[in-house]
């Protein structure tokens, strides 16, 4: 691990240092991608982990290996862009292929590696034991009730006994994926802090892969809802098909509510921690008496918001879950004789 110490003047305009603290700036810096991971600031510089970019230039087609502090003209952060990078282009800004290890990519890698670690060394223990005749202890006896937790009461009852089997790892993998990004989002330091489960990006990408294992695999008799449902038939054909109409939006609506979900209670939580945490400065900024006061009032809601997200961690890979759980349980059900 390379850690770059950086001076202020890369970061900031000259005199920075004596302008208002600018709360709203802070919360979004820390929402958004970055292609560094900023540990802390020292006497007027930065700690930083800067890495790799790998970009594709449109102009010359030639890939480009560097960092944040060493990339090359004619590319440069967009501000504009949340800064993204671009690269100027007969004088037009275009967006080059970007390939580049941010600070999110990293993040779920690290969140990749402890989950095989995890699991590998509870499999250990049930390869040197018989499960049938010694229950597992400690840690390996938790993430068994977890597991069973979540396979018997929430997939296996809401797709149903048929046809849960081959959707189980799937919805597991997801589970423990986001509880564990959420975990690791608490804490405050490397390799903790990034807001992945915040980013639209990744909960997009969840979205798409729950609303796949919905559609791909249906049975005729949710296709039979959606295009010709049991209703009368001025409904579903003339003037207009309505209901079908209305059943086809709700496929893409089904895994948009799942994003949305999941991205907007994630990033308010990462964003009210951060605020009350800038309270603090600020109040020290007002004087002794606002910062007293302010900073008794910050520690409180801080603890209290904490506790609340570890909750919330928890709420919310489970709501993924059962709600990609139900969605596909609809598209297996079976058509039931008057």
């Amino acid at each position: 691990m390379v850690v770059a110490l950086l001076p202020m003047s890369v970061w900031a305009n000259e005199g920075e240092d004596n302008k208002e603290l600018d709360i709203p700036e802070i919360v979004l810096e820390h929402l958004a991608d970055s292609y560094e991971w900023h540990i802390a600031s020292y006497q007027g510089s930065h700690i930083s982990i800067p890495l790799p970019i790998i970009v594709r230039s449109e102009n010359t087609g030639e890939w480009h290996f560097c960092t944040a502090h060493s990339l090359p003209e004619p590319f440069f952060f967009s501000e504009e862009h949340h800064g993204k990078i671009y690269e100027r282009v007969g004088g037009e800004e275009v967006r080059p292929l970007d390939l580049s290890i941010t600070k999110s990519v990293l993040q779920i890698w690290i969140v990749v590696a402890v989950l095989i670690i995890i699991f590998l060394s509870c499999a250990r223990w049930y390869k040197k034991h018989d499960a049938k005749s010694e229950a597992p202890k400690g840690f390996v006896g938790a993430m068994e009730m977890i597991v069973m937790t979540i396979h018997d009461d929430l997939i296996k009852s809401s797709i149903g006994e048929k046809h849960y089997k081959p959707y189980a790892p799937y919805l597991l993998t997801v589970f423990f994926f986001i509880l564990t990004c959420n975990l690791i989002g608490l804490i405050p330091v490397f390799p903790g802090g990034a807001n992945v489960t915040g980013n639209i990006n990744i909960t997009f990408f969840l979205a798409i892969c729950t609303m796949l294992a919905i559609n791909l695999f249906a049975n005729k008799e949710y296709w039979k809802e959606i295009f010709w449902p049991e209703v009368p038939l001025f409904l579903k054909a003339y003037p207009a098909p309505v209901m079908p109409l209305i059943e086809l939006f709700g496929v893409f609506t089904k895994p948009f509510a799942l994003m949305i979900r999941l991205f907007a209670n994630m990033m308010a939580g990462h964003a009210v921690i951060l605020s009350f945490t800038c309270v603090i400065f600020l109040g020290w900024s007002m004087g002794v008496g606002f910062g007293l006061g302010l900073n008794a009032f910050s520690i409180i809601m801080l603890l209290f918001m904490n506790a609340l997200e570890l909750l919330v961690a928890f709420v919310q890979a489970y709501v993924f879950t059962m709600l990609s759980a139900v969605f596909i349980g609809l598209a297996h059900k079976e058509h039931h004789a008057e």
